[in-house]
């Protein structure tokens, strides 16, 4: 079987209901914490015509950013951004290397990592309220 029809495979088994909601629960200590909106929500647009294709073109395209980093990472050196980057650190698509990786190219990045998923919000959104406020100096 061609990789990209796998891959194809693999991405559509996320877009079921089960598969959301796992995403919005993976690495979440309560999940009681989780209210079922966001993941249903995210269900029910999902079951709207055309919508899951959108969404596995999406994905499939996602190691075409892969090809910008460069040039971000370019940006960055050049420029010194600020950055805040409040990341799950139990989160299965985005690894803490990820964020980590800023502080390469951004030395003063402020890179946190909060005892959640991929769905920080959810369970850490007064935390993530608070960080921002402290970053922007308001």
């Amino acid at each position: 079987m061609a990789l990209a029809a796998k891959s194809a495979r693999r991405i559509w088994a996320l877009l079921t209901p089960a598969s959301i909601r796992w995403q919005y629960e993976h690495g979440v200590a309560d999940t009681t914490q989780v209210s079922p909106d966001g993941s249903a929500l995210d269900a029910c647009y999902l079951q709207r015509p055309g919508a899951d294709e959108i969404q596995l073109d999406l994905l499939l395209d996602y190691a075409s950013n892969v090809a910008l980093y460069p040039a971000f990472q370019a940006y960055f050196r050049e420029h010194q951004p600020k950055l805040l980057a409040i990341w799950g650190k139990h989160d299965p698509f985005f690894l803490p290397p990820g964020a980590e990786a800023y502080q390469r190219d951004l030395p003063n990045a402020d890179v946190r990592f909060l005892d959640t998923g991929h769905f920080a919000l959810e369970t850490h959104a007064g935390e993530v309220a608070r960080a921002i406020v402290e970053f922007m100096g308001c």
